[in-house]
């Protein structure tokens, strides 16, 4: 870690975090928000998208600090069991991701091969995309800053010639709302795909030269990086009613042109989940490689990308936002309010006060799913857990289990 070539400077982060978000994930997750119309959809899509971003960088601001996994970092307010139960909950929705990223695009890789080539077989796609995320991993960091440089300004490059396609159709910019997705909704879809981030980004920023160079480069690379895909996929449903970016390539015949961004994008941001859940089940059992975990990540990614049918992840996102936003939410209270930069307390086993009220934490957050509440569910559910946590910390401060 003190190995000046292993830190990651600007615009490490901003690549990094820009290549991340460029995924059929974000383009798709885009188009959900279509019913709203362009203007009110570009909105509710920067809107959301200042506000998860702002949330995720103060996370990665702890991982630079303490120089720590983004996992660990929930020992200072949770304790040593408390990070092994969200330790499973991290790896799990990152396992989760995995599959997602790699089915989504081989589907897409299917309809490009099968127009171009007559090749037929989504399970030929999943297999060569996990090999090649595996292939990712066994790079490493190092060689991981140095090819994600390339492919990031290919794959922008890319994304451009697609939004060309679709902002050249004038009636993108005169349409209008449908009511069938309320403003809270479409808000909570933009904030919690950033917020999905959390739980890895100090997996990175703890490799940061400065705390500045990780909190403006993750900043401004996530932000307008996956602004940019949801941008596309807005447009693209709105004006084809089919936010797949390769159903629109291939109508402009730019069949290989999306064919290389189908794949290198799942590769660059799949990448990070493997890797992170690899990171994160280390901080369950430390002596394990990490390389080696991250590959068995991905290959259970893939199984089960091949067993099961997981398109639509609407509900995975609200899932991941109602166990972490809370979490985060008395993490953030305690470090930058409460106790100003305290260390993990290396005898706390469980601080049960906590965990009473990321309990509530996540309940509430399903309130203001229920309840459609405008301002989406993650932004009042972080307001009101870390109030929560705030005026009761004192009271529960001596329910730890404490290591004697």
């Amino acid at each position: 870690m003190n190995n000046t070539e292993n830190k990651l400077s600007f615009w490490s982060f901003a690549f990094l975090w820009c290549g991340a978000s460029i995924s059929i994930a974000e383009i798709l997750t885009g188009g959900f928000i279509a019913p709203l119309g362009f203007k009110m959809g570009l909105i509710t899509i920067l809107v959301g998208h200042l506000i998860g971003t702002a949330i995720l960088v103060l996370g990665g601001v702890i991982g630079t600090r303490e120089r720590i996994p983004a996992i660990t970092s929930t020992r200072i307010s949770f304790g040593l069991y408390g990070t092994y139960l969200f330790s499973i909950l991290n790896v799990l929705q990152l396992i989760g991701w995995t599959a997602i990223m790699i089915k989504s695009a081989a589907l897409s890789l299917n309809i490009i091969s099968n127009t171009l080539w007559g090749i037929n077989n989504t399970i030929l796609w999943s297999i060569l995309i996990g090999l090649c995320i595996c292939f990712w991993i066994f790079l490493g960091i190092k060689g991981f800053k140095k090819v994600n440089v390339i492919a990031v300004i290919l794959l922008f490059g890319l994304t451009l010639v697609l939004a060309s396609i679709i902002f050249s159709n004038q009636s993108l910019f005169n349409s209008i709302s449908d009511n069938s997705i309320s403003f809270g909704g479409a808000l909570e879809l933009s904030v919690v795909m950033p917020l999905s981030w959390l739980p890895l980004i100090s997996d990175y920023t703890r490799f940061s030269k400065s705390e500045n160079d990780a909190k403006y480069g993750s900043f401004i690379g996530y932000f307008l990086g996956s602004s940019w895909m949801y941008i596309i996929g807005l447009g693209a449903a709105i004006v084809t009613q089919n936010p797949d970016p390769s159903a629109i390539m291939l109508a402009a015949n730019l069949g290989l042109i999306a064919f290389g961004i189908v794949f290198l994008s799942t590769i660059t941001t799949t990448f990070m989940d493997a890797y992170s859940a690899g990171v994160t089940f280390l901080n369950i059992m430390p002596k394990l490689d990490e390389k080696k975990i991250s590959i068995i990540m991905t290959i259970i990614g893939t199984i089960i990308s091949l067993m099961f049918a997981i398109e639509n992840y609407e509900f995975f996102l609200y899932a991941i936002g109602s166990v972490f936003s809370p979490l985060f939410a008395i993490l953030l209270t305690d470090y930058f309010i409460i106790k100003k930069k305290t260390k993990i307390e290396e005898t706390l086993l469980l601080n049960i006060g906590s965990v009473i009220v990321w309990v509530v934490g996540v309940s509430i957050y399903y309130i203001f799913i229920k309840y459609d509440f405008i301002l989406g569910a993650t932004l009042p559910t972080i307001i009101v857990t870390g109030f929560l946590y705030f005026i009761s910390w004192r009271f529960m401060n001596s329910w730890k289990l404490i290591q004697k």
